[in-house]
């Protein structure tokens, strides 16, 4: 769910993942995994802070940006 999120997010503002993912310091290919293992809750605030959206979005089933 929150990997589909960021993969919406990054679609919209027209980055990929892996872009996200060096503007934020995280090591390449770890958000794709955040579906089946549990992010820091800094990391996760880190995306959301990137997005201008609130954490609970990111968590959210609803995704619709």
């Amino acid at each position: 769910m929150i990997y589909s999120n960021i993969k919406k997010l990054c679609f919209k503002k027209k980055i990929s993942v892996s872009k996200l993912e060096s503007d934020l310091n995280i090591p390449r290919s770890s958000i794709c995994k955040w579906d089946k293992t549990t992010p820091s809750v800094l990391k996760v605030k880190s995306v959301a802070d990137y997005f201008g959206v609130r954490m609970e979005e990111l968590l959210s089933n609803t995704g619709d940006w």
